[in-house]
């Protein structure tokens, strides 16, 4: 028997899609795309090591960063997958150093941008830990039927569209949101599909989890240092101990806070006090996800979305988890600023 209660992504999006009768349909063909790219990249996640894609690449990234050999085919996949769609008008991506404009005529008619991190967590490849794709989608600026511009890519979080991410893990899961919900989907690899398992998805406004890399203790300004100190003394709103949580993949880490309640930190640091995630396509998206499911994201003085960039590959700051834990985090780094 089948269960036609159970939605496959195509068919949320359409169903969606129903609910407005002038959309054009362009957006939820974009998602299709990405899902596409994510199952294709799953099949090599799984398999990666029975052939020759574990390991660098020899190569190092615009962020000076080794590159491993399934970046390279993420990056290219996804690269690929929304260059030959009908939704997308170009792409950013953290493997890129510029960005890309499709420069032929049914990209040019596009309406949105694409900007994503191919492989988040690329560095425990080798050690079979879980590992993600970050994506995000802006409406462009630049008129429809040109090609794209530079502005196109540095508008601030606040005007995305849709934010998404795929965690390959003990199952291979895909998490969007819209202004109207976050939405999780499961990939039933029986019939190949992404379907509805996570409906309208809510962080607690409170959690025990945090996760920081507590090895930089000693690196985090004092405020920071405080909201640890008080996570490690304090019990949580259920009467819970809170707990540290730290995979060392963001999207991991985040999925886990999304669904559970908690708070990820990845503060700057004295030797890098403007932090080290990347604001386009890394906090942008996740800051987008948290807040459309009640949660909170700051670089510890101001919100995330409202950063107007500099430039593509720009770093921040990021603070990002359930309300409650985030105006605790507010509190203790007011506490310790300058007067």
């Amino acid at each position: 028997m089948i269960n036609r209660d159970v939605k496959t992504l195509d068919e949320f999006t359409i169903q969606q899609l129903r609910q407005f009768p002038n959309a054009t349909g362009e957006l939820s063909s974009l998602l299709r795309d990405i899902g596409l790219a994510a199952k294709r990249v799953n099949v090599e996640v799984n398999k990666a090591g029975l052939v020759d894609i574990l390991g660098d690449a020899d190569l190092v990234n615009v962020q000076g960063e080794d590159v491993k050999k399934l970046d390279v085919y993420a990056n290219q996949q996804f690269a690929g997958v929304l260059r030959h769609g009908i939704s997308c008008a170009g792409i950013g991506s953290e493997e890129i150093e510029d960005y890309i404009g499709f420069d032929d005529h049914v990209s040019r008619q596009s309406k949105y941008i694409v900007m994503f991190d191919p492989l988040d967590g690329s560095r425990n490849i080798d050690v079979n830990v879980s590992i993600g794709t970050i994506f995000t989608v802006y409406r462009r600026l630049s008129p429809i039927g040109s090609p794209v511009s530079r502005e196109d890519f540095l508008q601030p979080g606040v005007r995305q569209v849709a934010a998404g991410y795929i965690v390959y893990g003990s199952s291979t899961m895909m998490v969007y949101a819209t202004h109207r919900g976050v939405n999780g989907f499961t990939l039933d690899s029986s019939i190949g599909e992404f379907t509805l398992s996570h409906p309208d998805m809510q962080c607690p406004a409170f959690g025990r989890i945090y996760s920081v890399n507590h090895g930089n203790y000693f690196r985090y300004a004092p405020g920071v240092q405080a909201y640890i100190n008080r996570c490690q003394r304090k019990e949580a709103a259920d009467g819970g101990p809170y707990t540290q949580r730290y995979i060392g993949s963001m999207v991991s880490d985040l999925h886990r806070n999304l669904i559970k309640g908690g708070i990820f930190m990845y503060p700057g640091t004295t030797d890098m006090p403007g932090g080290k995630l990347r604001l386009m396509y890394e906090c942008n998206p996740f800051a987008f996800i948290m807040e459309v499911a009640g949660g909170e994201a700051t670089d510890g003085q101001q919100r995330i979305l409202e950063i107007q960039p500099q430039h593509l590959h720009q770093r921040t700051p990021l603070f990002v988890g359930s309300r409650g834990m985030m105006a605790e985090l507010a509190a203790c780094l007011s506490q310790t600023l300058p007067s």
